[in-house]
């Protein structure tokens, strides 16, 4: 099992650690509640080293992430990040990802340099499929394994930081970055991206000074309370912003039509992996649709797999993720229902068992958070 540069201060910290993409990563340091607070009303931090960075750059960057991916990236601006996702031949999704693009002052002239994220379970199968379809006049670098990734979460999340850095926190529009020196370390990559709806920043550092980093921002966040958090909380989070999450959410088989990611699925931008896909579910329409339900007349949690039915208890699809939400205080959930129960306000059940938990689909997010920007 892969470990990352701060598994040693996890464990030191008590975490409960786990298996989790082939890393051995932290669940949670005291419970799963309490962090999930922590992180919805102050600031925490998350080690999330195991995620993947690729480096494109050249003459044809843009052609090679045009073609891969399918939003429209020769929208970006240098400092600018996008949410998009890469679609399969068959236009399921190979991966869900960000792109950055990046400055270009180590490019030669006409190259361009972006900087690609992609989920730890999936860094090997994107590698491959990146470099399959590079057909262009670009490099690859691989540099997941050189890379750490602390993500600084909450509505305190950069006052907190702010005297860490000269760069101006506060003046970061939602996905973009900036590049400076952070806790006396040069070239860490600032970001504004977000997974768990309450604002704060990412911090790409070089693997071997992320542990200097870590004690700096621990140091810095101790008038704010901050708390080390662990990916059992990072999971409800998301879940109550209603983000989804490779391999429950969004995998090989889901196309981003039906999974609600038409929004960054940009058919008129030209030709690109499975465009001629899109388009024609587009123009007919999909069979099945990725919907958020609520539960709150239920403590019991929906889990992956469980059946949707619908009043007359015929299936009608299947969960894909479903927790306690900590702020709501009942179940929520998503997954996948035919598309004639997909609208807002639709009675449906899922079945736990010999039990049918009563539900309702609703629009995510589930909660409302202030993020303090």
């Amino acid at each position: 099992m892969k470990t990352t540069p701060l598994t040693k201060i996890h464990e030191t910290l008590g975490a409960k650690m786990t298996a989790f993409a082939g890393y051995n990563m932290p669940i949670s340091y005291t419970n799963l509640k309490a962090e999930h607070h922590q992180v919805r009303n102050s600031v925490g931090v998350f080690d999330v080293s195991h995620m993947g960075e690729f480096i494109i750059r050249g003459k044809e960057a843009l052609d090679l992430i045009q073609k891969v991916t399918t939003n429209d990236a020769s929208k970006l601006k240098i400092g600018d990040a996008q949410y998009t996702c890469m679609p399969n031949a068959e236009g399921g999704i190979v991966d869900d990802c960000l792109v950055y693009r990046l400055t270009e002052e180590m490019c030669s002239d006409g190259e361009r340099a972006f900087m690609m994220v992609v989920n730890a379970s999936n860094i090997e199968k994107d590698w491959a499929w990146i470099t399959q379809a590079n057909t262009f006049d670009t490099q690859l670098i691989n540099i997941s394994d050189q890379t750490a990734l602390l993500a600084v979460q909450g509505p305190k999340a950069l006052e907190s930081m702010q005297p860490l850095t000269d760069a101006d926190l506060n003046s970061l529009k939602f996905y973009t970055f900036t590049k400076g020196t952070f806790a006396g370390i040069d070239n860490v990559l600032i970001s504004t991206t977000g997974y768990t709806g309450s604002g704060g920043l990412e911090l790409y550092v070089r693997a071997d000074k992320v542990v200097e980093v870590w004690n700096a921002i621990m140091e810095a966040g101790k008038h704010f309370g901050i708390k080390p958090i662990g990916l059992g909380a990072r999971d409800t989070l998301r879940l109550e912003m209603g983000y989804c999450l490779y391999g429950n959410d969004i995998d090989d088989t889901t196309s981003p039509i039906e999974a609600g990611l038409g929004w960054i699925t940009k058919t008129k931008k030209g030709e690109f992996i499975s465009r001629d896909t899109f388009v024609k579910q587009r123009e007919e329409g999909v069979s099945r649709k990725l919907v958020g339900f609520e539960l709150r007349e239920e403590r019991r949690v929906p889990r992956h797999g469980y059946p949707i039915l619908d009043e007359e208890g015929e299936t009608i699809g299947t969960v894909t993720s479903g927790t306690l939400s900590p702020s709501l205080g009942y179940p929520v959930g998503m997954g996948y229902v035919q598309i004639e129960h997909q609208a807002p306000g639709t009675n449906i059940f899922v079945q736990a068992g010999r039990k049918n938990l009563s539900a309702t689909v609703v629009r995510p997010p589930f909660y409302k958070v202030d993020t303090g920007k």
